[in-house]
């Protein structure tokens, strides 16, 4: 895939100051009318203002007008991926008045009536299809000032073009906010569609589904290593314990680093990826442990009278949160890796579980409460306690995005169990996955 940047894609923008750069492979010289910004995003803002966006069908400028499902499709992804982010509101096409479908340039195009309609920003789109391959030009306006903003060239696969499409969507998300996107990142899950668990992989938009274990039992709890190319998941599919398997995902050969008697349940890898914590209960009561990617112990994290069960890094490597029943039911305590210290997290209800702690330093976790589970976050000094999802059936395993913006999670609200995800604050809950039988316990990508 060949990725072709544009100059005002690299010029400073008016949007907090920040530079939208892209690291590329070739730089094309295409778009020189360009200006500062007027819109920008502030994710810090306790409630984000969307951005009303216009995306119509791109032009399509292949010969013999080949391919023409790309018209709809592109902008169909691009258009979901803006949506889902929680930043921008796609308008209804059924609003629009424009009769300007080729124009590609500002001096083209009737802002006018783009304005009437409420947008604020306006994408205008062409594809060249030629065989397997497809040449994709996209443009984004600000309405307001009648100004190009962005400008980009990209080439790739046509069986790939849901990933050109994401590559836009994320440079259009850097430029109006600083922040890298999301939109080429995975998730991983357990789903029952062939009647056992095993482990799926999807793309982050619940698209492009595959299956990657076979075991034909028991597969649980998947976690993504932190660059991405390992995944931790536990299986019965030996007929004993459950084991714990590391995946990789780039040759895609499956070992097992512990299979000690009892529990070896719950793998969180350490940030630098050379380690992780886990579950073991082969001493008597489950404990935390510190294991090598061998298997390899190499310290025990808790020494505790009652069950401690579910580890997550802090950022740093200095801290694990996990769960204990030691003050009667399952509550979160955070411990000093250095000093040795613990410190109960929770005190609100009486059932707290699933643990994760984010790269922007907050705890997300399962809490039950009026009966039902929640997703609540909190921060690591115990205070800012939210729950996300109250009053929306059953909520449980939150895993937060590399970026620490969107926190993924199962939920029973429709039903079965399926994957959804919302942001960090539980702004637009959506749901993800659309597969036979239940999927929880997702796990997103880096």
């Amino acid at each position: 895939m060949v990725v072709f940047d544009t100059p005002s894609a690299r010029r400073k923008l008016g949007v907090r100051g920040i530079l939208s750069a892209m690291i590329v492979l070739a730089v094309l010289c295409l778009f020189s009318n360009t200006g500062w910004a007027r819109i920008y995003i502030d994710i810090n803002a306790p409630s984000i203002e969307k951005l009303k966006i216009a995306i119509p069908d791109f032009r399509n400028q292949s010969p013999d007008a080949a391919s023409p499902e790309l018209m709809n499709d592109l902008p169909r992804v691009l258009s979901n991926d803006l949506d889902l982010s929680g930043y921008f509101t796609p308008i209804d096409r059924a609003a629009f008045l424009a009769e300007d479908s080729g124009a590609m340039t500002a001096d083209q195009i009737r802002f006018k009536d783009w304005s009437t309609i409420g947008a604020d920003l306006l994408v205008k789109g062409a594809y060249n299809a030629i065989g397997q391959s497809v040449e994709v030009e996209v443009r984004l306006f600000d309405v307001f000032r009648g100004r190009q903003i962005l400008g980009k060239r990209i080439l790739g696969r046509k069986d790939d073009h849901r990933d050109l499409m994401h590559r836009i969507g994320n440079d259009i998300v850097y430029l109006l906010t600083g922040q890298k996107g999301i939109f080429l990142t995975k998730m991983a899950f357990v789903g029952t569609a062939t009647g056992h668990k095993e482990i799926y992989l999807c793309d982050y938009d619940g698209y492009n589904v595959r299956q990657i274990t076979n075991d034909k039992s028991i597969a649980l709890l998947p976690r993504w290593s932190p660059q991405g190319d390992k995944l931790f998941y536990n299986s019965y599919k030996d007929g004993e314990g459950p084991a714990l398997y590391m995946r990789d995902m780039v040759t895609g050969r499956t070992t097992k680093v512990s299979g000690r008697k009892g529990l070896n349940i719950g793998a969180a890898w350490a940030p630098d990826g050379q380690s992780a914590a886990l579950c073991l209960s082969g001493e008597g009561d489950p404990d935390i442990y510190r294991i090598d990617l061998s298997g390899k112990i190499i310290g025990r994290v808790t020494n505790s009278l009652g069950i401690c069960v579910s580890p997550t890094f802090s950022p740093d490597g200095s801290k694990i949160a996990f769960v204990s029943n030691r003050a009667g039911g399952p509550q979160i305590y955070v411990r000093d890796l250095k000093e040795g210290r613990e410190e109960r997290l929770t005190f609100e209800g009486k059932y707290n579980t699933s643990p994760t702690w984010s790269s922007l330093n907050r705890i997300a976790y399962t809490g039950m409460e009026d009966g039902r589970f929640d997703i609540f976050t909190i921060d690591p000094s115990g205070r800012g306690l939210r729950n996300l999802t109250s009053g929306r059936g059953n909520n449980e395993d939150p895993c937060w995005s590399p970026n620490g913006r969107y926190i993924g999670f199962s939920s029973n609200r429709d039903g079965g169990y399926h994957v959804y995800m919302m942001t960090a604050n539980g702004q637009n809950q959506r749901r993800i996955t659309v597969l036979k039988g239940e999927q929880t316990s997702p796990s997103w990508s880096p």
